[in-house]
């Protein structure tokens, strides 16, 4: 038997996480260096598996499969393709970085505080996410994804309820009604997509007879499953369901800025970067490979759902108060880029959907983790009481500007690739979406430099002189994000290698072809 490289993966983190909530109370310090030294090493075990994945080779590679719950035909399934591995490296990339940023946010505010373990629960709580998002991006038994699917909703939601964001406006009371709000309603919406799953995996075995992913593909090829019609297009549904309220996609989406903005901006990210990219990942893998026909049928109808979300999101974005809430409503627009992206059934659309995943994740945690660094020192997320910030702390201002126009797709940094690629896409297949998709680009520019130009420049406001500038922890959160996001706007090539031959097979999954360009005889 090959080594278990993907269950090792993680398993790491999982057993970091019981580790780290063991530490005794009064050693906090000791639960963070364990969480940080964990997610460094489950990066490593990333790189690993980064390292020996084969563009070139099979569709999953890795793979492993025993026997689980053998009377319902569920096995334990692993295996990874390329849009997989490069979640789970992105993934495996940004903990360590959300760990950092966190250090002091689940310190207890009490002085007598030896009996409580808020810190090591913190930690060990992202370390379980980390874990459970890991093996969803590498599970191919339907059965074993729903599972992770859904238990990663327990520990988002003790991360959102039980650590809020202690920038937040008002009293004490108040602010712990608005974080259980925020908590319910991110677990009653998902809750409510994942039983409607479950209905589709329980349909999906009654007709092909089994959860393994590979197994229902081969039925599908080589005719011995053929379902009706109208079956595929409901268990589609059922499954497209719970996807878009994990996107999130217009109109499953108001649980989102709620949840972003009363939880840490660690947690925040975590949300929109990390987890938010299993419901578009399962589209992919899920939606398109499984029920073909279906997802080329309801494809007119979720490129508008995609359209309003890109429109929608940016022009709320325009009109927030609140920094993180509008991070949160541009995170809405941007997941409607990454939709069109892949229901544009087109190589190039599909490809900078993935790539938009990556990028995304990325932009979205620089800009936002910076962005908590300027909160916890005024204490206050409304971009009515800064200003002049460039003045004062002109690093922060820095990193802030460099994530806000990574944020709006600037040529040079890494979103515009995969922004450029979903448009080609797009406007090959379906020109006048294409066209309505591009009025999000101008919409991000305006919420993003009218965000700079109210917190960052302009008369130093009251409460601002003494701020200081990022430190060295915070630097070290910041300054590898950027040239990341450098570094892949001028040289995708590493992940775009990886993600393209996992594309083909998408194509090959739905039979569709790319359009030919319409060239005029010459006269």
């Amino acid at each position: 038997m090959s080594f278990p490289l993907l269950t090792v993966t993680a398993a790491l983190p999982a057993i970091g996480a019981i580790a780290t909530a063991a530490v005794p109370a009064a050693r906090r310090t000791a639960a963070k260096w364990l969480a940080l030294g964990v997610s460094l090493a489950t990066l490593v075990l990333a790189g690993v598996v980064f390292a020996r994945f084969e563009p070139g080779g099979d569709r999953y590679q890795l793979t492993e499969s025993h026997a689980w719950i053998a009377d319902f035909g569920v096995r334990y399934e692993l295996g990874v393709d390329g849009i997989g591995v490069a979640l789970l490296a992105l993934t495996a990339l940004l903990i360590p970085f959300v760990i950092l940023a966190g250090w002091h946010d689940a310190d207890p505010l009490e002085t007598n505080s030896s009996r409580w373990r808020p810190t090591q629960g913190f930690f060990a709580l992202i370390l379980m996410v980390e874990a459970m998002v890991i093996l969803s991006f590498v599970a191919t038994d339907v059965f074993l994804f729903y599972i992770l699917f859904e238990a990663m909703l327990i520990p988002m939601y003790f991360l959102i309820g039980g650590f809020g964001d202690r920038a937040h406006a008002g009293s004490d009371e108040n602010a712990a009604t608005q974080r259980s709000y925020a908590a319910v309603k991110f677990l009653l919406y998902n809750l409510a997509g994942g039983l409607i799953m479950l209905a589709a995996v329980i349909g999906l075995y009654v007709v092909a007879g089994s959860f393994s992913l590979s197994e229902i593909a081969e039925a599908r090829a080589d005719g011995s499953l053929d379902m009706a019609t109208s079956t595929e297009r409901w268990l589609f549904l059922g499954f497209f369901f719970a996807f878009a309220v994990k996107a999130p996609l217009w109109p499953l989406h108001t649980w989102l800025p709620n949840a972003m903005g009363e939880a840490t901006t660690p947690v925040a990210v975590l949300i929109t970067a990390v987890v938010d990219k299993v419901g578009t990942f399962a589209m992919l893998r899920f939606c398109l490979q499984l029920f073909p026909e279906a997802s080329k049928w309801a494809t007119p109808v979720i490129i508008v759902l995609a359209l309003v979300s890109i429109v929608y999101g940016a022009l709320l974005a325009v009109g927030q108060r609140d920094i993180k809430r509008l991070i949160a409503y541009a995170s809405i627009s941007h997941f409607g880029f990454i939709v069109l992206g892949i229901f544009a059934m087109t190589s190039q659309g599909q490809s900078g959907a993935t790539l938009y995943m990556v990028n995304h994740g990325l932009s979205t945690a620089a800009l936002m983790l910076v962005a908590g660094f300027l909160i916890t020192r005024r204490g206050s997320r409304l971009i009515a009481d800064y200003g002049g910030v460039q003045k004062v702390a002109p690093v922060l201002a820095g990193t802030f500007l460099i994530g806000g126009l990574a944020t709006l797709s600037l040529p040079g940094l890494a979103p515009f690739v995969s922004e450029f690629l979903v448009l080609v896409g797009v406007f090959s297949a379906y020109p006048v979406a294409g066209v309505i998709a591009t009025v999000g680009i101008v919409l991000a520019a305006l919420y993003v430099l009218v965000l700079y130009q109210r917190t960052m420049t302009g008369p130093v406001r009251e409460g601002i002189g003494g701020m200081p500038d990022l430190k060295v922890r915070e630097l070290a959160v910041a300054l590898p994000l950027i040239a990341l996001l450098i570094f892949l706007g001028v040289f995708p090539k590493p992940v775009t290698d990886v993600v393209d031959p996992a594309v083909r097979h998408t194509m090959h999954d739905v039979q569709k072809k790319d359009p030919q360009p319409e060239v005029e005889a010459a006269k």
